[in-house]
C-alpha cells in the first residue's frame, strides 16, 4: 500500500512538474518580441509569405521616409508601426477607409468583438507603454476576418487583419493576428 501511494505521488509530481515546464518553456515562444532592427522586417515578412492575404497590405520594404519603426512579432501575430509625414497617413486613412469591412475608434479586441456585429481585430502591441488598448485617436480598420470556429463557439479559432491608423500621431500600424 505504502509503495502504490508513493508511485502515485512521484507519477502526480511528474505530471505536475512536467506541465509548468512545457508551459514555461512553450509560453516564453508565444511572448511578443519588439524588434527595433528595422533589417529584420523583410526577414519577418518573408517568413509569413504562406499566409499572404494576412501581410499583403503590409509594405514591402519600410518606406524611407518612416520614423520610430516599432515591429512586434510572435508565431499568433505581426504588427509593424511606423510614423510617416502626415500627408502620407491621410492618404492612407482614405486608401483603407474605403476598403475596410469594419471600422473601430479606439480600443483593442475584446472591446470590439463585444460589439454588436463586433469582429476580433488586435492589441496595441507595438505601444510605447504596457497599455495595450489603442487610444481613441486611432481608427482600427478591419481589411477582413476569417471566423474558424465551430457553431456555438464562434471565434474560438480565426484570423482578422487590417490597419490602425492616428492622424494626429501620423502613425500607421499594420496588423495580422491569428488565433
Amino acid at each position: 500500500m505504502k509503495r502504490s501511494q508513493f508511485l502515485l505521488t512521484l507519477a502526480s509530481l511528474s505530471i505536475v512538474g512536467g506541465s509548468f515546464f512545457m508551459k514555461t518553456n512553450f509560453s516564453s515562444t508565444n511572448e511578443p518580441k519588439i524588434i527595433t532592427d528595422t533589417l529584420r522586417y523583410k526577414e519577418i515578412r518573408n517568413q509569413l509569405r504562406s499566409d499572404n492575404d494576412q501581410v499583403k497590405h503590409f509594405p514591402n520594404e519600410i518606406p524611407t521616409d518612416a520614423k520610430n519603426v516599432r515591429i512586434a512579432y510572435s508565431p499568433e501575430f505581426f504588427q509593424i508601426r511606423l510614423k510617416q509625414p502626415p500627408n502620407k497617413i491621410e492618404k492612407l486613412l482614405l486608401q483603407y477607409r474605403s476598403i475596410a469591412k469594419h471600422k473601430y475608434r479606439g480600443g483593442d479586441t475584446n472591446n470590439h468583438i463585444n460589439q454588436p456585429n463586433g469582429v476580433p481585430t488586435t492589441f496595441f502591441y507595438t505601444n510605447d507603454s504596457p497599455t495595450e488598448s489603442f487610444p481613441a485617436t486611432y481608427e482600427i480598420l478591419v481589411l477582413n476576418t476569417d471566423d474558424k470556429g465551430r457553431p456555438g463557439f464562434k471565434w474560438n479559432h480565426g484570423d482578422s487583419y487590417g490597419v490602425a491608423i492616428s492622424s494626429s500621431a501620423s502613425e500607421i500600424i499594420y496588423w495580422s493576428e491569428k488565433w
